[in-house]
């Protein structure tokens, strides 16, 4: 995989769950085989992390075949207290846009130019 870093050892920002919910909101119907790949994981921690996704009814899954196809609930609210309000779409807003910007190469904007294209730009 391209741009992908080494694998790290210590804390990081993101959990592995929201990594996992992420590749899946890119990729519904991927594999746990390439989850577990994009995310750094082996494919046993992704089925337990699926699995504790679907258990609180944050994803549930339909099968056809031998393909799982995920859907997620992007309403339902994060769990932590301190996120209280905040839902897994606005979660994933900022996970997803930021994979597809080191995915393109481009430089990710500030939360101001998110807002604001035109942000700093001398635009009237």
């Amino acid at each position: 995989m391209i741009g992908v870093p080494e694998s790290h050892r210590g804390w990081t920002f993101v959990t592995n769950h929201a990594r996992v919910l992420a590749a899946i909101a890119d990729d519904p119907n991927a594999r746990i085989r390439d989850i577990a790949a994009r995310c750094r994981l082996t494919e046993r921690a992704v089925q337990r992390i699926i699995s504790d996704l679907e258990r609180d009814g944050y994803l549930s899954h339909t099968r056809d075949g031998r393909t799982n196809t995920y859907s997620i609930e992007s309403d339902k609210v994060l769990r932590h207290p301190a996120e209280a309000g905040l839902t897994v779409a606005s979660l994933l807003s900022l996970l997803v846009q930021d994979e597809a910007h080191r995915a393109g190469g481009t430089e990710a904007r500030s939360p101001q130019s998110a807002e604001d294209p035109h942000a700093g730009q001398g635009a009237p």
